[in-house]
């Protein structure tokens, strides 16, 4: 209802006519059970004397699942025979149709194959919509970005004409490295809209929030902000994943939708007005923070015009950011890394996001005889889906598509793009011992890791960083850009998985390993490379040149990074930069400020990456006299949780398991913040035993060591470090730059 009145009063605002004139063809593309078009017609907004002729040529409707197609048809009629009085007429105006394979008029149905048989009338409709000069867009467009992974053997469909517009507009002018967001259906509607209602109309859509502020999507605002003369943008917020991952901290409220939505959900009202004298004016209206549903749907009915709303007009900065624009002094900084060539030289030569396997399940376990048997199952499958295929292929008849042939049973393997590839190739593999190796899974839990290339999805440039299990290396670890849970970092001396860090764990090391030889390039783990510094020269000289010193070392510039990363005062300053783009690293003032921070770097390394040789905090241990002598099973945890006082939890008491209880755990601890939460958090989610859905595989944390009590004294030790690092960074100079 909002979007109908919202849409009518802009008609009349930008053209001087509403919904209800003569020649305004209204569309809803994805009409779902007909609700817009429903609630159109019950809105009053259309007379009587106009309705009939609205519902016989003007209004139209787009659906491509069957089922709700009619389901559509049936209310839309039945909401046209109770305004005009028991007078019933077939509404002439729906399509069973995919909105996205249809042209932008002018009869063009884009790539749709038009059928002239059974669905014959059905085609002359959408022959004749195409024809009409659309004015007036609503509905609310699918929400969806790709399939989970390949054993889902769901991928979306592919647009080829809508997808091309996409790469000439919103990711021709993207600044993401990863543009798979812009492909998401709700932005393809946006195109596709956009496109559709040409230089002169109105688009009202629900949807998914994050175009707003993300990232990635920086190219799409910067076309809307050029394409529209004005938008009107209500941020309803709701993403359940960011309250989640910010442990509340985000303050997104309900969802709009319910329980049935994760996403965050606006309303977008943008206009295209060729005469408006300033194009590309935008207007946001935040709901505000922890409403409930029911809070924000109140201020939706409450508001009966656009003008009773406080609108925040928005200036864009020049990366096209409306939310959170960034420090514009931040650019003059040095930049962590670059994958792209700049004009300036970065502080490290190269870096590495975390590696993805596309089967954690599979390759990764607290058991280090478990990954080799899990492995050594799927390899035996693999290599006999390879002997199955190439049977086939050889008796030349009626060869099956690949992605039809192969076997997606998750309880045998977890099939990726490459691996499909290998089988499509005929090659076949065998374990390899030598590539089980420790690796930092999540903050605060190593995991044993089969790090085979072939079994690897995406290594990235960890070869460089890690290429044999015997290689010594740090990186420091930050998360990737638009995490949800806020910026965020943590050092490792092991291989770091991409989630490790939400967002993608972006990974700068000290050393750099030479790239293989081509004979050794899908080895690993052959002989260690040549090892160099991977701190440029160029960051070296920056450094010395500033603070007119040479003893400054290239370590001492790694560190110095790690410790300015804890400064508050550095990731409150630049709080909207690093969550849009990675690190810059500014010199502090003084000489003296840069050998604090260095110090506190090193200082934190050590603590971070020795974690679990930390002393263990004093806190009591309460062990039930009931409880068996046998240590194996008296420190055996399947699933930590905290105590409650009525219906509170209770952050200073731990129940381990039906033995054992952890209380006087001081609540300053849990002040320590890695990846949107607690370091202890991570420890009482990770240290117990785990079984995947799909493969059914278990991960048992309590096989990680020889000692029955490491998960209890990981989380005394745990506690160490927490104050021990807010000692360090309460201790941190203020940053003055």
């Amino acid at each position: 209802d909002f979007i109908i009145r919202g849409v009518d009063q802009l008609l009349h605002q930008e053209f001087g006519y509403g919904l209800e004139a003569e020649h305004v063809h209204i569309l809803d593309p994805f009409t779902g059970t007909g609700t817009f078009v429903v609630r159109l017609l019950q809105s009053g907004l259309i007379a009587p004397a106009q309705l009939k002729r609205k519902y016989q040529y003007e209004l139209h409707a787009n659906e491509i699942v069957l089922l709700a197609y009619y389901i559509a048809t049936i209310n839309i009629e039945s909401a046209y025979h109770e305004q005009l009085a028991g007078e019933y007429a077939s509404f002439p105006g729906v399509c069973l149709t995919d909105t996205f394979e249809q042209g932008v008029g002018d009869g063009n149905t884009g790539q749709q194959q038009l059928d002239t048989g059974v669905l014959a009338i059905n085609s002359g409709r959408i022959m004749e919509q195409n024809k009409q000069a659309i004015q007036v867009i609503i509905g609310n467009p699918p929400y969806s970005a790709g399939q989970n992974n390949a054993n889902d053997n769901n991928q979306n469909t592919v647009y080829p004409a809508l997808d091309q517009r996409i790469m000439d507009t919103y990711v021709a002018r993207s600044s993401a490295t990863n543009k798979n967001a812009l492909y998401d259906s709700y932005i393809r509607a946006m195109r596709w809209a956009s496109d559709r209602i040409g230089a002169r109309g109105v688009i009202g859509l629900v949807s998914g929030s994050g175009f707003v502020e993300k990232a990635a999507m920086n190219g799409l605002r910067l076309c809307l902000a050029q394409e529209f003369s004005s938008l009107y943008i209500v941020n309803l917020r709701g993403d359940i994943r960011k309250n989640m991952l910010s442990k509340g901290r985000a303050q997104e409220g309900q969802n709009i939708f319910g329980s049935g939505s994760m996403t965050g959900i606006a309303i977008s009202l943008l206009v295209k007005n060729p005469t408006a004298s300033v194009p590309g004016q935008i207007y946001i209206y935040d709901i505000g923070d922890n409403l409930t549903r029911a809070e924000k749907l109140a201020k939706l009915v409450a508001w009966e015009h656009l003008a009773a709303i406080n609108w925040q007009r928005i200036q864009p900065d020049s990366y096209g950011d409306w939310l959170q624009q960034r420090d514009q002094g931040f650019e003059q900084f040095m930049p962590l890394g670059a994958k792209k060539q700049l004009t300036e030289q970065p502080i490290f030569a190269n870096y590495s996001r975390g590696v993805a396997t596309s089967r954690d399940a599979w390759c990764y376990n607290a058991d280090k005889i478990a990954v080799a048997a899990n492995m050594q199952r799927m390899i035996a499958f693999y290599n006999a889906e390879v002997a199955r295929w190439a049977a086939v292929r050889a008796a030349g008849a009626d060869i099956p598509e690949l992605k039809d042939f192969v076997k997606f049973d998750a309880t045998k393997i977890s099939w990726a793009h490459d691996l499909i590839q290998h089988l499509d190739k005929g090659k076949t593999f065998t374990l390899e011992s030598t590539a089980i190796t420790a690796s930092l899974y999540r903050p605060f839990t190593q995991q044993w890791l089969y790090f085979a290339r072939e079994f690897i999805e995406r290594v990235y440039q960890m070869p460089q960083l890690f290429p044999t299990a015997a290689a010594e290396n740090r990186v420091i670890c930050v998360s990737g850009i638009g995490a949800r849970s806020g910026f965020s970092y943590i050092i490792s001396d092991k291989i770091p998985d991409l989630n490790m860090l939400e967002a993608g764990a972006q990974c700068f090391p000290l050393y750099l390993y030479a790239k293989p030889t081509t004979a050794a390039a899908n080895d690993l783990f052959a002989a260690t490379p040549e090892r160099s510094d991977a701190i440029t020269d160029a960051a070296l000289a920056h450094f010395c040149n500033y603070y007119t010193v040479t003893t400054i070392s290239k370590e001492d510039i790694f560190y110095y990074v790690y410790g300015l990363l804890h400064s508050p005062d550095y990731r409150h300053r630049y709080a909207a930069n690093l969550s849009k783009q990675l690190p810059r690293i500014p010199c502090v003032a003084t000489y003296t400020d840069f050998q604090h921070f260095s110090r506190a770097g090193r200082q934190l390394a050590e603590l971070h990456i020795n974690y679990d040789q930390q002393a263990m905090y004093s806190a009591t241990i309460t062990i039930q006299s009931s409880a068996p002598s046998d240590p194996k099973p008296l420190y055996y945890v399947t699933k930590m949780k905290y105590a409650k006082t009525g219906k509170t939890k209770d952050l200073t008491s731990i129940i381990y398991n039906k033995y054992i209880t952890i209380s006087n755990i001081p609540e300053r601890a849990y002040d320590y913040i890695v990846s949107g939460r607690p370091a202890i958090d991570w420890v009482v989610e990770r240290q117990g035993v785990r079984t995947d859905k799909a493969s059914g595989i278990i991960n048992d944390a309590n096989q990680w060591s020889t000692n029955p009590k490491y998960p209890l004294e990981l989380l005394l030790r745990v506690i160490t470090v927490s104050l021990e690092t807010l000692r360090i960074v309460e201790g941190l100079p203020e940053l003055e730059i």
